[in-house]
């Protein structure tokens, strides 16, 4: 499992283990798995010319202690100083005694970051918040400018460290070269696209159990999936009601059908007036037309996709004593307080605009602050939420890590995706997963499926759903 931790307890188990090792040490591991990474990504390090973007903290030393690395292996490397009356002393002089230069980022900066082949971002650390001051954030933007590779220390500057959250001008890295642990902006959006790729270099922090983030990988996943075992009948291994669909929209119905039949439940009750539609496609479902309540044992339900203005289901099905997905047209028509009363737990699945609907906020104050959105719906209605999107996270009421998967695809935007990932995570919660594992498993299937229905060409919801096997198979390989 990659996990991420916040700026203050990163700081803390730096500072346990600098109170171990000889003054400088820790910043020279950190150097040395730096200059490699950035010696990895030039393929050839003598003759390329090397751009350092310093700022005042610990990551203006990092970059000039790689940089001097760098030097020393035949590099030409210039140090753009930004604050240069706090400026690392010992990485300055350093990067001058391996014959690296330094110049003041008034000093005609533009000339070396558009000559460069490599730029190395270090102008602000873990700790900045609140956007880059003038200077930095033109630097920033000349840099993107330029047809150099960009490496950023630790994390990219003008991104916030802890949230994700982008404000104003931020560079925009190749490789993220990240010390000790993940940090949370380095996994989630808007603050993710800035990284490009992440390496991870230990430099042997002790770092507490519980994360601030998690992201599941394959053999998390593979531990966590059903499998039915020599006894199993299809009550044992979960029946999951979908509640779904309407005479206008009888398409979510079959699709949120289909996400569900391949989520590994033994059987599928539907509910709705799409009855004809999801027995001519899926002959092997249950259907009822007598109301969840009365349609037959299920050991969690679908409600929701395509419901259009069906508050009555919603809220006969809130009222059941097994765990509820709630997706779509439910959340709109969902009472607040019926889902903070309940006591089975509750999976809610919205995209950026319904969770701004539900805050009452817009939706690009949701989309700029996803972690702290899907934290707060979750509070808010005592639900775990899955926040749909590039990257999707799944929070617990309550706090406790935030689970963020980014397995999926750009063509996944596309009609009816959501309604084949909501059968599929109430698969997963029949079958008895808790809602935080159910969503996180469903939403890393979904994305892989998506993965292999397009395959780098546009891919239809039914083509996700038909391709759940094979990202199932691919985990448990």
């Amino acid at each position: 499992m990659r996990s991420a931790y916040s700026v203050e307890t990163v700081r803390a188990a730096e500072r346990s283990l600098m109170a171990r090792l000889p003054e400088g040490a820790l910043m020279q591991r950190a150097a040395a798995g730096l200059a490699a990474a950035c010696a990895d990504l030039l393929g050839r390090v003598y003759g390329s010319r090397v751009v350092l973007l310093v700022g005042s903290g610990d990551n203006g030393g990092d970059a000039l202690y790689a940089g001097a690395r760098l030097a020393r292996r035949g590099a030409g490397v210039t140090a753009v100083l930004l604050s240069p009356g706090r400026t690392h002393e010992g990485g300055l002089t350093a990067l001058r005694r391996a014959g690296g230069s330094a110049l003041e980022v008034s000093e005609a900066a533009e000339k070396p970051v558009r000559r460069a082949d490599l730029v190395l971002d270090g102008i602000v650390g873990i700790g900045g918040t609140g956007g880059l001051r003038p200077e930095a954030a033109a630097l920033a933007a000349l840099v993107e400018r330029s047809r150099a590779a960009v490496v950023a220390v630790d994390l990219p500057s003008g991104v916030e460290a802890d949230s994700g959250e982008v404000r104003g001008e931020a560079v925009r890295a190749d490789l993220t070269v990240t010390f000790g642990t993940h940090k949370p902006a380095l996994l989630i959006d808007p603050a993710r696209e800035y990284a490009g790729s992440v390496r991870l270099v230990d430099i042997g922090l002790d770092l507490p159990e519980q994360a601030e983030l998690e992201a599941l990988q394959h053999a998390d996943v593979a531990a966590l999936l059903p499998m039915p075992q020599a006894e199993s009948d299809k009550y044992r291994r979960g029946v999951v009601g979908i509640a779904a669909g309407s005479a206008r929209y009888p398409g979510a119905a079959v699709l949120a059908v289909s996400g569900a039949l391949r989520g590994g439940a033994g059987a599928v009750r539907y509910v709705g007036p799409a009855g004809s539609a999801v027995i001519s496609r899926f002959p092997e479902t249950l259907v009822s037309d007598t109301g969840p309540a009365k349609a037959g044992r299920v050991q969690a339900w679908v409600v929701g996709p395509g419901a259009g203005d069906d508050a009555a289901t919603v809220a006969e099905v809130l009222e059941a004593d097994v765990p509820v997905l709630v997706d779509a047209d439910g959340l709109r028509l969902a009472d607040r307080d019926a889902v903070r009363a309940r006591s089975a737990p509750t999976l809610m699945t919205p995209h950026a605009g319904e969770a701004a609907a539900l805050l009452g906020v817009s939706r690009e104050e949701v989309e700029g602050a996803r972690l702290s959105a899907a934290r707060e719906l979750a509070d808010r209605y005592r639900a775990t939420v899955l926040l749909k999107g590039s990257t999707t996270l799944v929070a617990d009421p309550g706090g406790g890590p935030v689970r963020v998967n980014a397995t999926g695809t750009p063509w996944l935007a596309t009609a009816g995706s959501g309604d084949v990932l909501s059968g599929l995570s109430g698969s997963l919660l029949a079958a008895g997963l808790p809602a935080r594992d159910a969503g996180s498993v469903a939403a890393y299937l979904h994305g892989l499926a998506g993965r292999y229905a397009a395959d780098g060409a546009p891919a239809g919801a039914h083509d996700v759903a038909e391709a759940i096997p094979e990202a199932w198979r691919d985990v448990r390989d």
